[in-house]
């Protein structure tokens, strides 16, 4: 019962990482505010964890949505962050519309840099901890994912700011970098179009069964934001089956 009293709040609970967090959170003793733009999936999500959970519909795409979730989930104390939301598009370079660059940054970094801005109050009161979902491409150029390797070196890049900032008023803010996890999201179909499938494998994991469920992430999440973590601001943990080994 790591989280016995402390509010949280899990942004893209719908399904996959998200979800399996605000689960684990809420069975360490968590009240879990839940936000998704997939209502939906927010309800199976709340049905799953029962009354300790409070589901919010919102928009990452839109700043006055992610300040209502900030808002909701802010009421009496705010102990925990974890920015999970995201979106993965990618394809060949010359192909890629612009319109689907800019909405990456929208919503995997704009949103969180919004989250946490409305957070960081609440925070400072409570000493709270935000933990923010990198990725592997936020550490190492990936093939074909310019723009989503943008977003995730924005991600990694505003955690250890933030966490440098913050350090001092009692604020910890840390990231996990996920490999490959499997979840709807990196279940899409290819891109279409000629691919150099050998230069993409050579970024899956290394170890025997190396792909990362949810929950994987999640416990990494969720040490982070712990106090057996009590030490740690700045850090990011990767958890990718081997995906970085050389």
């Amino acid at each position: 019962m790591r989280f016995a009293g402390k509010n949280v709040l899990v942004t893209g609970a719908a399904s996959g990482i998200g979800r399996a967090t605000a689960i684990l959170f809420a069975r360490e003793g968590a009240r879990v505010t839940i936000g998704d733009i997939n209502a939906a999936g927010l309800a199976e999500t709340a049905a799953m964890i029962g009354d300790a959970a409070t589901p919010v519909a919102y928009d990452a795409e839109d700043h006055a949505s992610c300040l209502a979730l900030v808002d909701a989930a802010a009421r009496g104390r705010l102990d925990v962050v974890c920015n999970v939301a995201g979106m993965l598009k990618w394809g060949p370079t010359e192909e890629f519309a612009v319109a689907d660059f800019e909405r990456l940054l929208r919503i995997n970094t704009t949103s969180v840099f919004v989250i946490c801005q409305a957070a960081l109050p609440h925070l400072v009161a409570s000493k709270g901890n935000i933990v923010n979902i990198g990725s592997t491409s936020g550490l190492r150029g990936m093939i074909y994912t310019a723009g989503y390797c943008a977003s995730k070196h924005a991600v990694v890049g505003m955690t250890t700011a933030l966490a440098a900032e913050y350090a001092a008023r009692g604020v910890r803010v840390n990231a996990v970098c996920p490999g490959h996890v499997t979840t709807p999201m990196t279940q899409q179909a290819p891109p279409a179009g000629d691919l150099d499938w050998d230069m993409v494998m050579r970024g899956m994991p290394k170890l025997v069964d190396g792909s990362c469920a949810p929950e994987d992430i999640a416990d990494a999440v969720a040490f982070l934001a712990s106090d057996q973590a009590r030490k740690a601001t700045g850090s990011v943990l990767v958890v990718d089956g081997g995906q970085l080994v050389s």
